[in-house]
């Protein structure tokens, strides 16, 4: 089943249990997915890789709006966009923990010979390839700069 048919069902399932907020998340996600697929020169259908990066893009976008209202003391704001990002994360992958990612990352520069930060960049474009959809850029980021210290 694609991704569009699932958060058709997911839809279907939410308006009947007049749940405002998963209804809010799905449909940000649909108008995504027909925004994708309607850009000027792409695809009709969405790989599972374009749909992983949509989604996160997704999460990234809520997470980041959470965390400004929360600086601004407004948790009433706040509450509806961390809803909404568990909502989302229910269509990615499950997610390695921050010791699976260094345990990675750490196998990737072994296996690459990348020692000092200069090669950073080296480090963060094998690991986010290998590491696509089971961890973020941010997260990935922060392991990278801490074993290559």
């Amino acid at each position: 089943m694609s991704l569009s048919a699932k958060i058709m069902d997911e839809m279907k399932n939410a308006m009947r249990a007049k749940d405002t907020v998963a209804l809010e998340a799905l449909r940000a996600i649909k108008s995504a997915i027909l925004l994708a697929q309607t850009e000027s020169g792409a695809k009709e259908d969405l790989s599972a890789d374009d749909e992983i990066k949509l989604l996160q893009r997704l999460v990234k976008q809520r997470k980041d709006s959470a965390t400004i209202y929360t600086e601004q003391n407004r948790p009433d704001l706040a509450e509806p966009e961390i809803a909404q990002v568990a909502v989302i994360e229910k269509f990615l992958p499950a997610q390695l923990s921050e010791a699976e990612v260094e345990v990675a990352i750490a196998k990737i520069i072994a296996d690459g010979g990348f020692s000092g930060m200069a090669a950073m960049g080296q480090v963060m474009g094998a690991a986010s390839k290998a590491l696509a959809g089971q961890a973020d850029g941010k997260t990935i980021s922060n392991i990278v700069k801490k074993l290559l210290v």
